[in-house]
């Protein structure tokens, strides 16, 4: 179950970009999602979202993800009405109520919840996407040159965890080979059973910490300059990813510049649409954003495409 929360490589278009690639268009994806506060610019980064988690086959992932943005969403949307009482279409009078005053709701408030709740989820799927799109492993080591020694520590303890799911699962199917049922028995004597479980993963990890030790020593790490072998190139789609994520940075801007993706809630909410610009900057951020799509599709379907870029 937790497997799918982690970077699995499947040979997929979008796992074939540079670290470098995927990080400036996700940092691009998270710029816009902070930036932007008109809700239909947000829905249609959500909606992108969906499309580039569906081809990195991450639909299954997302799902998990989701459960708890929608619970935070939820609780930003119940939350932000009792705390802003500033907009002026009231849709409930309270009570008074001791050192806080009327309880008051405004739409306003409901309406500023909903958006914000809405940001979250984007940027929870943002995440999501990078743990489908990049190896860990990759990013390290793109970063290995300015330091060695903290980038190690750090991809050491970002592995720890998926290790050790997985040797957890790979230790209980031993045990349920011998005989062992995890799912019968009192509490007392289920607790018997998960204690032992957690024994032999205490002792994996040792023996696991032990290995990592001997292969640095024989690699000689620390002994002097580390050189660096590099198998990630730029090549065409990564050229295509990087010039379309800064041109939807730069129509963004400038759409932003001049009033479009920005909303205003209160005192009374803004229109959508104020005008068909609106649409027109929305869709050029989106076009520009969709690269790696547009590229996925003429891969999967065109040698010739496939062996240009």
């Amino acid at each position: 179950m937790f497997d799918r929360l982690f970077y699995q490589e499947k040979g997929l278009f979008l796992q074939s970009f540079h670290p470098a690639t995927a990080l400036v268009y996700l940092l691009v994806l998270l710029i816009l999602s902070l930036s932007y506060d008109h809700p239909l610019y947000l829905l249609a980064l959500l909606l992108l979202l969906a499309l580039l988690i569906r081809d990195a086959d991450g639909l299954d992932a997302w799902e998990g993800f989701l459960k708890a943005g929608v619970i935070l969403m939820l609780v930003v949307m119940l939350v932000n009405p009792l705390v802003i009482r500033t907009g002026k279409t009231i849709i409930w009078h309270g009570p008074e109520v001791p050192f806080w005053g009327k309880l008051d709701i405004s739409m306003e408030a409901v309406y500023f919840g909903a958006v914000s709740g809405l940001r979250l989820l984007i940027v929870i799927s943002i995440f999501c996407l990078y743990n489908l799109m990049i190896n860990p492993d990759n990013v390290f080591n793109l970063f290995s040159g300015a330091g060695v020694r903290s980038v190690l520590v750090i991809a050491l303890a970002t592995r720890l965890f998926p290790v050790m799911v997985r040797d957890l699962q790979r230790i209980r199917e031993v045990q349920q080979l011998r005989g062992v049922d995890f799912d019968t028995g009192n509490l007392w004597q289920r607790a018997r059973k998960y204690s032992g479980l957690y024994n032999v993963l205490l002792l994996s990890s040792l023996e696991g910490a032990m290995e990592i030790a001997e292969s640095l020593q024989a690699r000689a790490f620390g002994s002097g300059k580390r050189s660096v072998y590099r198998r990630n190139m730029l090549r065409p789609r990564d050229l295509f990813c990087l010039g379309g994520s800064l041109l939807a940075l730069l129509a963004a801007g400038w759409g932003w510049r001049y009033g479009y993706g920005r909303y205003s809630f209160y005192p009374e909410a803004d229109f959508l649409i104020k005008d068909g610009a609106t649409l027109v900057i929305l869709l050029i951020v989106l076009f520009y954003l969709s690269v790696p799509l547009i590229l996925s599709k003429g891969w999967s379907h065109c040698y010739f495409f496939k062996s240009k870029i």
